[in-house]
């Protein structure tokens, strides 16, 4: 319900002019921006990638990989060449990896539909995959100057803060309700600027974690939460679903200085990607002899690692690891395409999750 005198359309065109002069002079300097007022678009495969790095990623942990990532595939062509490995291997540390997988089908269909330039429409953009309505309206926006908006969680918070709109902002009429009102107020001379103006005012001053800090807003005197002190109540949102927690063993298993590592599937959580064999629930010492014995091996050592834990979106990895040295080969393969490298392979050319970081760790650090 909207408590604000003023309907949304009115506060949103009063809005625009104290957000983009306050965007001039308090917009973040990012690698793959160009400066506020600048009169050089940035290049559409740099928005592209940035985007699709800083979702559920945050800006700081960004930089470097972008970086990196761009110095090896600068363009379309050399994104949707890569090997898989490789771009797994850039892609390490990062998390949600079906945004590197959908990022290279993405460049292997603007190679074939469109010969390698980035498609410059809205609705063109939102057909490629790993892109939804929010990336296609920050690409549309920002490397091609098209009157879109780009609507995401700093839009959401901000909004319903000014007009004191307790809607649930997960509802497609809230969300559908909003697109229509920002595809009226946006300028068409700078559409770019004004989408980026409301990322940075919910990044750095209507925080999403913690009061906002009013006191800095060019939109206070527009606000209902402001007005109000109400900033609290908004947006409104469903609690999010409990985690489901899977308990798991993790297997180091050395040889003559290598490790076994296996490929996880090429569907569902981390697909495609390196992990060190396991099995579901925590194995006991005598458990682990009863597994050493089913590969027909036998240990020199066994090292009990300890505890780790790992949350993704809906599910949380409660982990122990065990070290074994192993006196001979398993003759029966405890991984599925498996196979044993050495640590400085392993760091060089194999991705491994960060969900194995408290193990991958004890292994890569040792002399």
């Amino acid at each position: 319900m909207n408590k604000n005198i003023s309907s949304p359309e009115t506060i949103l065109h009063k809005v625009t002019t104290p957000l983009t002069t306050w965007y001039q002079t308090n917009a973040r300097l990012l690698p793959w921006r160009t400066p506020a007022g600048s009169s050089f678009r940035p290049d559409s495969y740099h928005v592209w990638i940035s985007e699709i790095m800083l979702q559920q990623t945050r800006v700081e942990a960004v930089k470097d990989y972008y970086t990196r990532f761009l110095k090896r595939l600068p363009d379309v062509s050399s994104l949707a060449g890569v090997s898989h490995d490789e771009l797994m291997k850039l892609w390490q540390g990062l998390g949600y990896y079906s945004r590197a997988n959908n990022l290279q089908r993405a460049a292997i269909q603007i190679m074939e539909e469109y010969g390698g330039s980035f498609p410059e429409h809205y609705e063109e953009i939102l057909t490629l995959p790993g892109i939804g309505e929010y990336t296609a309206g920050a690409i549309a926006s920002i490397a091609f100057g098209e009157a879109v908006p780009a609507i995401d969680g700093n839009v959401y918070r901000i909004y319903t803060r000014l007009c004191g709109d307790d809607s649930d902002i997960t509802k497609t009429p809230f969300k559908k309700k909003l697109r229509s009102l920002l595809s009226n107020a946006i300028p068409v001379t700078e559409p770019g600027s004004y989408n980026q103006a409301w990322m940075d005012l919910g990044a750095t001053v209507c925080l999403p974690n913690g009061a906002p800090l009013c006191s800095e807003c060019p939109l206070k005197e527009l606000c209902t939460a402001y007005k109000e002190d109400s900033w609290s109540r908004y947006p409104v949102k469903p609690p999010k679903k409990k985690r489901k927690i899977e308990d798991k063993t993790i297997f180091l298993l050395e040889y003559q200085g290598t490790y076994l590592v296996q490929k996880r599937p090429p569907k569902g959580l981390l697909a495609g990607l390196w992990e060190f064999p396991s099995e579901d629930g925590f194995v006991s010492p005598e458990k682990l002899q009863e597994l050493l014995a089913q590969w027909d091996t036998g240990a020199d050592s066994i090292e009990l690692l300890g505890r780790g834990k790992h949350i993704f979106s809906h599910i949380e990895w409660h982990m122990i690891g065990y070290l074994i040295h192993l006196n001979r080969l398993p003759s029966v393969p405890p991984a599925n395409e498996g196979v044993w490298i050495s640590t400085q392979k392993m760091q060089k050319e194999y991705s491994i999750p960060s969900a194995f970081r408290a193990y991958y760790s004890k292994i890569t650090s040792m002399k």
